[in-house]
């Protein structure tokens, strides 16, 4: 889908200090807050309102605007997204709830939500140069990077806690990375990668780069149409890192 992005600059979610986005950023330079990109929200760039727009295919990149990639060449794609809103009716009753939906994240690709945030990630370094990306994971989000990297031809370093479930590491594994157990907890594992890294390595670790949070964003955009532009009285959301 050959659609431009509206993507203007990087922002300082701390100081305001504007970034440069079109080159290789991890956070702010003056105070090390976390950089959140900014689009131009005219509707003549953003036309969601439109009827053309309800004849996109479905999934992350049918919302291709305010996407941070502007080469379509590195937009990156294995099916994620566009994942369904179920009916928990019996659970809903139970609860007192009139209309309880779930969201249904395992059908993205190595099987979480993870899929959308390195999607973003990897379609931008990539675009921006990067060749190395590293991650410090306890299992999902090494997957993600892995996948994503085996299919722009990147190489992937993944650091994680020795008692990772060996379904991961041989997921991450089979797709090419190269994983790195470290004793410890995941706090260990990045604290590994940091002291190994080298300065060709491009980390994208939560929330130490600006794109990761741009493919979580996607989940928003997707229950806002699913529920025909009407947004939900509660949204429930479990949360790690904070990007989601």
């Amino acid at each position: 889908m050959d659609v431009a992005t509206a993507l203007l600059d990087l922002v300082c979610s701390r100081c305001a200090r504007p970034h440069d986005a079109d080159r290789l950023q991890r956070s702010c330079n003056d105070c090390g807050g976390p950089l959140y990109p900014r689009y131009d929200l005219n509707p003549e760039l953003v036309p969601w309102a439109s009827p053309q727009f309800a004849d996109r295919p479905g999934g992350l990149w049918r919302y291709a605007e305010l996407l941070p990639v502007r080469d379509p060449r590195h937009r990156i794609c294995l099916g994620e997204g566009g994942t369904p809103l179920l009916a928990a009716t019996r659970l809903g009753d139970d609860l007192g709830l009139e209309r309880l939906l779930l969201k249904d994240e395992g059908l993205n690709p190595t099987g979480s939500f993870k899929a959308r945030g390195l999607c973003l990630a990897v379609s931008r370094a990539w675009e921006l140069g990067a060749r190395t990306l590293s991650i410090p994971t306890a299992g999902n989000a090494g997957s993600a990077l892995a996948a994503y990297c085996a299919h722009a031809g990147l190489e992937a370093k993944v650091y994680v806690p020795v008692d990772t479930p060996e379904a991961f590491l041989v997921e991450m594994k089979h797709l090419g990375a190269t994983v790195v157990s470290v004793e410890g907890t995941i706090a260990d594992a990045a604290a590994r990668m940091r002291d190994e890294a080298e300065p060709h390595w491009f980390p994208v670790s939560t929330l130490q780069e600006p794109y990761r949070l741009e493919g979580k964003k996607t989940m928003g955009f997707e229950l806002a149409e699913q529920l025909g532009w009407q947004l939900p009285d509660v949204i429930i959301y479990p949360t790690g890192g904070g990007t989601g």
